[in-house]
């Protein structure tokens, strides 16, 4: 994306979500617990319910596997009581749950159950021979009222011969199946979405393929009916892990691909992190990138971050729990480990769900040295801090206009002071270096992040473009970014500039590690 260079840091993008209001109670009634912020979620949250709670988890996202509620034929059918019940449970937190559709069971395809495409996608909707558009129906029915948003497959950008593939089909194919969704969806229920499967981007980069979506968008175009009607899709998905920078730099590459063909859907980080290769309980002695447990706790913080200033709409760790009998010696990503222990990283998320709840503008700026995301949630303000490389930043920055208590927060949301002003109406504060001294790292992750949080003694009003509709019903984000004099923009690493993407081809779960990608989520 081009962007103008500037000296001054901050740009405003805009995004509004009016915070929830706080009733008046009774002296001595303890305040109830504030409502999550829906955009910010962890997946698999269901299995440790409570622990999502408390961290206040946004929203979750749920597998539902067709071979499972139609295992022998079109006839059956066979909901899962657990999958109700976590569902409910869910809504009961206020925690939104988005389903994923995938899994042809063996009856309704011609090739390898559960990654093939299914029979008779070119039959009418409404036909019985349309097995995908009858299964899409009936799931619709089931959850109508308690969900609304369905994600089509998952990561079919990796190929068959990349090992890990999740999907055997053409693109056309993958097309067809999310336009019969879309249709289905908009007879059966109004209110759903459809939103196009995760894609985890480097697959294609290093095996010399154009970008799935681009690749889809074509297709698409080539549908005398799609541009009438949102090329039918609600919204697109990232899973991006390991390089915080690679959060913003991909997310706004794949918005410029909507773009030129004039969409405005919203894009989406269902699945992000860092794997730690040290931790005691669950070690990984031979990582592809050496990410610690202490970094894995600031990747949550950047991410997010990054993923607001290039205007995604939502974000979510993958994953909130690990499942039992994991076993030492591979890449895991929970939150919480199999004995329900937490990893420092569950801080980190419960200082975005505190510190970033009721964003309502964004900016960010690059600097050379550092980064800096400026959340304006209305009666306060967050700055999100860190250094880029392995040296100390010193920085003096000016107040927020309007500020009055400033208070600094570490990476796992700890108070660490007060902040007041100099003499000449700054704060002087200091980011820690990144840690780049093991192999493979490449500054891979910033240095410790800071939250500065301003208390605002009045509440400006939100900025947006003229006539823009900036509310909690369509969640819509605007992104504009500033980078400071003399700050080469960073690039997007290729496998060609990034020695750690090249394990891609030996260790195809790396950049993904998402819902079953390959044989090692499955034996987890």
């Amino acid at each position: 994306m081009k962007t103008s260079w500037r000296t001054y840091f901050v740009v405003l993008l805009a995004a509004l979500l009016l915070c929830q209001p706080q009733a008046v109670l009774a002296a001595g009634v303890p305040p109830p617990e504030p409502t999550p912020d829906v955009r910010f979620g962890a997946v698999e949250a269901w299995m440790e319910p409570a622990a999502a709670a408390a961290v206040r988890v946004g929203w979750d996202r749920l597998l539902i596997d067709w071979y499972k509620y139609q295992p022998d034929a079109p006839e059956e059918w066979v909901p899962s009581a657990d999958d109700d019940a976590r569902v409910n449970t869910a809504l009961a937190a206020g925690r939104e749950m988005v389903l994923l559709l995938r899994g042809t069971p063996a009856w309704a395809t011609d090739g390898p159950e559960r990654a093939s495409p299914p029979r008779g996608l070119h039959f009418p909707v409404a036909a019985n021979s349309n097995l995908w558009a009858n299964f899409v129906r009936r799931v619709l029915k089931h959850y109508k009222g308690r969900v609304s948003r369905y994600i089509i497959w998952n990561e079919p950008d990796i190929a068959v011969g990349d090992g890990g593939a999740q999907f055997n089909g053409s693109i056309e194919q993958y097309y067809r199946m999310v336009k019969i969704a879309w249709l289905v969806a908009r007879q059966e229920d109004p209110q759903a979405r459809i939103h196009l499967a995760g894609l985890t981007y480097w697959h294609d980069a290093v095996n010399g393929r154009s970008p799935f979506l681009q690749r889809y968008l074509a297709v698409a175009a080539a549908d005398a009916s799609a541009r009438a009607n949102n090329f039918y899709f609600d919204a697109a998905t990232l899973h991006i892990y390991f390089r915080p920078q690679s959060v913003f730099d991909i997310i706004t590459m794949h918005r410029e691909f909507l773009a030129g063909y004039g969409l405005t859907q919203p894009i989406w980080l269902n699945e992000t992190n860092a794997a730690p290769f040290d931790d005691p309980l669950l070690p990984w002695p031979n990582p592809f990138v050496y990410v610690t447990m202490q970094q894995q706790g600031a990747f949550v913080i950047q991410a997010f971050a990054l993923a607001l200033a290039a205007g995604a709409e939502r974000a979510a760790v993958y994953k909130f729990a690990e499942v039992s009998g994991s076993l030492p010696g591979f890449d895991y990503y929970g939150l919480y480990r199999t004995d329900m222990t937490a990893r420092p990283a569950v801080e980190s998320l419960r200082a975005v769900t505190t510190h970033f709840a009721g964003v309502r503008t964004t900016s960010f700026v690059a600097w050379p040295t550092h980064y800096i995301v400026h959340l304006d949630r209305g009666t306060l303000v967050t700055r999100v801090l860190w250094a880029r490389g392995p040296q100390p930043v010193s920085l003096r920055l000016l107040p927020t206009a309007g500020a009055g208590k400033a208070v600094l927060y570490d990476q796992f949301g700890v108070r660490r002071m007060q902040l007041l002003a100099d003499r000449e109406g700054t704060y002087k504060l200091a980011l820690p270096g990144a840690d780049c001294s093991r192999p493979r790292t490449d500054c891979v992750v910033g240095g410790a992040p800071f939250l500065l949080v301003e208390e605002m003694r009045r509440t400006p009003a939100a900025a947006g473009k003229p006539g823009a509709s900036l509310t909690p019903a369509n969640g819509q984000l605007l992104s504009s970014v500033k980078r400071a004099a003399h700050a080469a923009p960073p690039p997007l690493r290729t496998p060609q500039r990034a020695a750690h993407k090249r394990p891609l081809a030996r260790h195809p779960l790396h950049l993904t590690a998402g819902a079953q990608s390959g044989s090692l989520a499955r034996s987890r």
